[in-house]
């Protein structure tokens, strides 16, 4: 891989799906960098003080200075190391803005509720409308879908990286839920866009496994639910 991995220093956790945003984004760049696994029951001293406003990871450090939020470390890629690999983002502005507006409409319309179910909902109808607000999202994003493999066209670009961090959680809450959220019958394109992006290499290198996700999500299902809100 390119880059040295004494520039780049990734702090996360192994089932943070915001953590595996930024670890696609390195991956498909072919970076190298040096991960560092945190403990987000004893938070290390790096972590606080390199992210005090919100004591969250992903953090990535490049030459020793932090940048915070998945998102937004992906598009700093793109942007420090263009050369490098595939384009995450297109070169035409216009194009841009409309991936970046799918990143965005991706965390609000489908990540929010999402992590809602997790964290906060507590009665059947909070549950409900979680789910309501997750499978209107998905039937959204399927139509994004229309004519092209990936959402940036031939190529893996940042709003696939958006979504695809979080396809080994989609797939445990599928079962945790017991509801389809990408499935043939009716979201034929997510459902192909799914495994076409989970045969990635970048994905299987920088994906959890899901047995072991599955099985995390289920004991945080109980009282202590919420861990998967704790990063972002």
């Amino acid at each position: 891989m390119a880059g040295g991995g004494e520039e780049m220093k990734l702090l996360s956790t192994w089932f943070s799906p915001f953590g595996s945003r930024v670890r696609l984004a390195l991956h498909l760049k072919g970076l190298s960098y040096e991960y560092v696994e945190e403990n987000l029951q004893n938070k290390s001293q790096l972590l606080l003080e390199s992210n005090p406003v919100h004591k969250k990871v992903p953090v990535l450090f490049h030459r020793g200075k932090p940048l915070c939020e998945s998102m937004v470390i992906v598009d700093y890629i793109e942007e420090a190391f263009p050369d490098a690999g595939p384009s995450l983002l297109p070169s035409d502005p216009y194009e841009r803005a409309i991936a970046r507006f799918w990143v965005s409409f991706i965390e609000t319309k489908f990540v929010g509720p999402w992590c809602q179910l997790f964290e906060g909902a507590k009665t059947r109808a909070e549950k409900a409308e979680g789910l309501k607000q997750i499978l209107a999202a998905r039937m959204t994003m399927e139509g994004a879908l229309e004519g092209k493999p990936f959402f940036g066209g031939e190529s893996v670009g940042c709003v696939d990286i958006a979504l695809g961090g979080l396809l080994v959680w989609v797939r445990a809450s599928e079962v945790l839920f017991g509801v389809m959220f990408f499935d043939a019958a009716t979201t034929p394109l997510l459902s192909a866009w799914a495994e076409r992006f989970a045969a990635l290499d970048a994905a299987r290198a920088a994906l959890p496994d899901f047995g072991r996700v599955l099985k995390y999500a289920m004991m945080v299902r109980g009282p202590a639910a919420g861990a998967v809100a704790a990063n972002n």
